[in-house]
């Protein structure tokens, strides 16, 4: 069942996306992620930056989870934290 929500951006990934935040329609989160891709191609940085990223889904860590498993909810969020320096 496609479900929408909101994708939001933090750091690098927001520089890269050009925005803070957008909407999804999909799935699950490899649906999201390729939909953000296609939203995204003009600018491969984006890509890119996507590649080392980690993700939260309404508020759980992915970790290694297979990003097609991972289910979207009906008005979720998606967090899409590229790696931090520093502490």
């Amino acid at each position: 069942m496609t479900t929408t929500g909101t994708v939001r951006y933090w750091a690098a990934a927001k520089a890269a996306a050009g925005t803070a935040e957008e909407p999804y329609r999909a799935a699950t989160l490899a649906e999201a992620l390729d939909a953000a891709r296609a939203a995204h191609a003009a600018n491969p940085e984006f890509a890119r930056v996507l590649m080392r990223c980690s993700f939260l889904v309404d508020g759980d860590p992915v970790g290694t989870r297979d990003h097609a498993g991972v289910p979207l909810a009906e008005g979720g969020t998606v967090e899409v934290l590229p790696p931090f320096a520093g502490g």
